[in-house]
């Protein structure tokens, strides 16, 4: 199995983490209520950390589908090789410790992982787009 394929299931995986990191704390804010009804309701400003994360989470779904793009084209197209397994392998790192860092704030270092991350999406890419 091309590890461009694995790289994507981790990247899935990671989604999950969002997904439960947000609703998690928003929950601890909200309640069990909210967490189980139809969500209805206007609520209030979620506090600081949740509010990273759910931001955090809404970038990597923004994210994510290109990812998927370039991870499953490289294989489908037969255009795996080395450079696209490391540029997957950096996308996927640069993405786990984006989260943490979004959560805690920290601002320019979030920023410049981000980019490191992009950089590895554009390796992945880059075979797809030039052959």
């Amino acid at each position: 199995m091309p590890v461009e394929l694995k790289i994507a299931a981790f990247g899935a995986l990671l989604l999950l983490v969002h997904i439960f990191a947000a609703v998690h704390l928003k929950t601890k804010q909200y309640g069990r209520n909210w967490n189980v009804g139809a969500r209805d309701e206007a609520l209030p400003a979620l506090n600081p950390v949740a509010g990273r994360l759910a931001r955090a989470q809404a970038n990597f779904q923004e994210t994510f589908p290109i990812a998927i793009v370039a991870l499953l084209g490289v294989v489908l197209a037969d255009r795996t090789n080395s450079w696209t397994a490391l540029g997957g392998w950096i996308w996927l790192g640069a993405r786990i410790i984006y989260l943490p860092l979004y959560g805690f704030g920290v601002p320019v270092v979030r920023t410049i992982t981000f980019v490191i991350s992009l950089i590895g999406l554009c390796m992945v890419l880059k075979p797809l787009l030039f052959g």
